[in-house]
C-alpha cells in the first residue's frame, strides 16, 4: 500500500477528520472512533493467516484490507497513527490477569500518550474496556461508559488497570518496541493454554452497546444490558461479517479443536 497517503486513509477507516493538535480531546475522539469501526478478532489465527507484528504489514491489514485484529496488531496499528498525527506514544507491555493472578509477559500491548495535559492509557485492543484514555497519572475512580476504571499502583512500580473493581492487567511503565511482542504474539496465536486459540471472535462496539459473533454465535448488546443472541446457520456466517463488521470473507473460520 502506498504511504503517502497511509494516514488519511486510516482516519477515513475510522470516519474521523485529522486533528488540529495533538492534544487530549482529540485522542478521546480518536480512541473511540476507533473502537466504533476496527473489530476486535482472532480469524486470523483460525484462517491460516500470518500476523506479522510490523508497521506495512498491520496497516495492510487494518486500513488495507479493512479487517480488526487483536491486541498487538490494533493498539500497534494505532501507535503508529498517533506518531504520524504527532502524539508522543510508548508501547507498554501487559499481563492480563486470570483465575491465577497475572498471565505470561507480553500477554498485551497497550500505549502510553502523552498530551500537554498528561499522559493517558490508550487501548484499542482490548475487547470489552473503557470507551475512553485513561489518566495514567490520577489514582481516582475514572467513570467511564464501559465502567468504572481505576490504576492502583503496585510495589515493583508496576500499574494495575482496574474495571468495576477486578484487575484486568498488570501494566509495566518501561517502553518496548513492537519487536519486543513477537514472543508473547507467538505464544498467544499457537499455545494450546491462549484464549486466543480456543475461542473464535470478532466484537464490535457500536453506538447502542455491541456486536459480537462468536464462533457462529451472533449477540447484539443494548447499552442496557439487554442481549439478543441467535446461532446462524452456515449460509448467514459471511454475510453476518460483512454486515455487522465490514469485513469479506471468502471462506468461513473453523476453530481447531486441538490447537498446538
Amino acid at each position: 500500500m502506498d504511504t503517502a497517503d497511509v494516514w488519511l486513509r486510516y482516519l477515513r477507516r475510522i470516519g474521523a477528520a485529522r486533528p488540529a493538535s495533538p492534544d487530549a480531546d482529540a485522542l478521546r475522539t480518536l480512541h473511540l472512533s476507533h473502537l466504533r469501526t476496527v473489530p476486535f478478532e482472532n480469524l486470523s489465527i483460525h484462517l491460516g493467516e500470518e500476523i506479522v507484528l510490523a508497521e506495512q504489514p498491520l496497516l495492510d491489514k487494518i486500513v488495507g484490507a479493512r479487517r480488526g485484529g487483536f491486541c498487538y496488531e490494533l493498539n500497534g496499528a494505532f501507535a503508529a497513527l498517533l506518531a504520524a498525527l504527532g502524539y508522543d506514544v510508548q508501547l507498554l507491555s501487559a499481563r492480563v490477569f486470570g483465575p491465577d493472578g497475572p498471565g505470561i509477559p507480553y500477554d498485551h500491548l497497550a500505549l502510553r500518550v502523552r498530551t500537554p495535559t498528561g499522559p493517558w492509557l490508550a487501548d484499542v485492543g482490548f475487547g470489552k474496556h473503557s470507551h475512553y484514555p485513561l489518566r495514567l497519572d490520577s489514582r481516582a475512580d475514572q467513570p467511564d461508559p464501559g465502567g468504572v476504571f481505576r490504576v492502583v499502583e503496585t510495589p515493583e512500580g508496576d500499574l494495575d488497570i482496574l474495571r468495576d473493581g477486578a484487575p484486568q492487567y498488570r501494566l509495566e511503565q518501561r517502553p518496548r518496541a513492537l519487536a519486543d511482542f513477537e514472543v508473547g504474539c507467538w505464544w498467544n496465536r499457537t499455545s494450546p493454554a491462549s484464549h486466543f486459540t480456543r475461542s473464535l471472535v470478532c466484537s464490535l462496539l457500536t453506538d447502542t452497546g455491541r456486536v459480537t459473533l462468536s464462533g457462529r454465535t451472533l449477540v447484539i448488546t443494548a447499552d442496557d444490558g439487554t442481549r439478543d443472541e441467535r446461532e446462524l446457520r452456515e449460509a448467514e456466517v459471511l454475510p453476518a461479517y460483512r454486515t455487522h463488521f465490514g469485513i469479506t470473507l471468502d471462506r468461513e473460520p473453523e476453530l481447531d479443536e486441538h490447537p498446538g
